[in-house]
Order: C-alpha cells, then sequence, then structure tokens
C-alpha cells in the first residue's frame, strides 16, 4: 500500500515535470519566433528601402556600378521565401554593404545634399537602429530558449519532443570595424 503511494507521488512529480518542462520550452520557443518576427518586420522594411537609395545614389555615382549591383543583387532575392537562417544571413550581407553606399555619398558633396537621399538616409539610419534593438531582444530570447534547451533536466524534454537550437543573429564584427574604401579611378 506504501509503496503504491510512493510510485504514485513520483509518477505525479514526473508527469508534472514533464508537462512544466515541455510548457517552458513552448514559452521559450514562442518568445523566440515572437522576436524575430519583430525583427523581420524592420528587416523587411530596409529590405524595401534599400532599391529606393540605391537608384538615388545610381544617379550621382554611375561609376561605382560594382558596389551598388552587390547591393542590387542582394535585395532581388525573394525575401518573403526565404528561411529565418536565410534572413539572417541576408541581412548580414545587407549590413555590410550599407556602408560603402553611405561612403559613396561622402564622395559626392551634390549626392549628399539631395534631399531625396537625405530623407532615404535618416529612414534607413532608423531602421538600422530599430533592426540593433530588435537584434537584441531576439538573441536574448534565443539565449534563454537555447540554455533551455541544452540544460539539464529540460534537454531530456526537449530531446524527447525534438526541440532544436535556434540560431544567434550575429553580424560579422571583422567586416563592420573595417574602414570602408572608396576608389576612383
Amino acid at each position: 500500500m506504501i509503496a503504491g503511494i510512493i510510485i504514485g507521488v513520483v509518477v505525479l512529480i514526473l508527469v508534472i515535470f514533464v508537462i512544466s518542462s515541455y510548457n517552458g520550452l513552448v514559452k521559450k520557443k514562442i518568445a523566440v519566433e515572437e522576436a524575430f518576427s519583430t525583427m523581420d518586420v524592420y528587416l523587411k522594411k530596409r529590405f524595401d528601402l534599400i532599391p529606393n537609395l540605391v537608384e538615388t545614389v545610381k544617379g550621382y555615382a554611375k561609376h561605382e556600378e560594382e558596389t551598388l549591383a552587390k547591393v542590387v543583387a542582394l535585395r532581388n532575392e525573394n525575401y518573403s521565401g526565404m528561411s529565418d537562417e536565410e534572413k539572417i544571413a541576408n541581412s548580414a550581407a545587407i549590413s555590410r554593404a550599407i556602408p560603402q553606399i553611405m561612403a559613396l555619398a561622402e564622395a559626392y558633396p551634390d549626392l549628399k545634399a539631395n534631399q531625396n537621399f537625405m530623407e532615404l538616409s535618416a529612414q534607413l539610419e532608423a531602421v538600422e537602429d530599430d533592426i540593433a534593438n530588435s537584434r537584441k531582444y531576439y538573441n536574448g530570447a534565443v539565449k534563454r530558449y537555447n540554455t533551455a534547451v541544452q540544460t539539464v533536466p529540460s534537454n531530456i524534454i526537449a530531446g524527447m519532443f525534438h526541440f532544436e537550437k535556434k540560431p544567434m543573429f550575429e553580424v560579422d564584427g571583422t567586416e563592420e570595424r573595417k574602414n570602408v574604401q572608396v576608389k576612383f579611378e
């Protein structure tokens, strides 16, 4: 009789643990998805802003076609058809290319003074700030989720229910730290 009660209590504790761990993992996964969706809005906004900025710069910097072509190629990919990981990679590539466009403006005073360019630059700067803030939020949610997925005892439940590690949104810092070189030939 007592052994049956002890076994029942142990089983009840295990069931409560499994349910609690599963629900905790689901909540963290939903937080990651919500954080990515927030960031995705800003990434899409920047994605849509790039063609206008490139067209404005093209009028002033006709011989800088290579830099502009690279940005246009990144922009021309089908954003809605990308996976989350592809969106992160594409965004990192665009982040590396934007300083090159902005450096072109420094070389062309007329472009720098162009009202359309100034408005687009201001919009881009605001979107970049929003992306940076949402990236922090996303990475925080991913850190909490990945910690739960990888630490004992919740990793047992994560393995049983196929909760996979999520990627952090990292921008290649080595490229961002370099000075942008603008060469005219």
